[in-house]
């Protein structure tokens, strides 16, 4: 597959994600994906459950932005934010295709806090 034919792919992906269509969210991954969520020490064998959790969150995103999509041949980092009741969590996804299918994913899942003031003469606020 294309890197081409793979930000397409992405883009629906994140599109299903951000308008709630759970089955054109999963269209992306492989039969066999496995999905790791490093920070909860989780891993989701399959697509199947990747929906089903999905499905059943009870704190379902009231907002999705994608920031940037970065990547080229097999593997592709998405950096982007979700809402969960008005709180935003910055996101990272890194997923490796193989025959135009997502294999594996890792997400990554930060908090916002608050920006230290002793290092506020070097840097500038972005928006999140």
């Amino acid at each position: 597959m294309e890197d081409e034919q793979i930000f397409a792919a992405l883009n629906a992906h994140w599109q299903a994600s951000a308008d709630g269509d759970i089955n054109a969210e999963h269209d992306i991954y492989d039969n066999d994906v496995i999905c790791d969520y490093p920070q909860s020490g989780e891993r989701i064998f399959g697509r199947t459950n990747l929906q089903a959790l999905r499905e059943h969150h009870p704190g379902k995103p009231s907002g999705f932005r994608v920031r940037r999509i970065l990547g080229s041949g097999d593997t592709w980092i998405t950096e982007y934010t979700i809402n969960y009741q008005e709180k935003p969590a910055y996101t990272v996804s890194i997923m490796e295709f193989r025959d135009g299918k997502v294999i594996h994913e890792t997400q990554y899942f930060a908090d916002p806090f608050e920006a230290p003031a002793w290092r506020s003469q070097w840097v500038e606020p972005i928006d999140g």
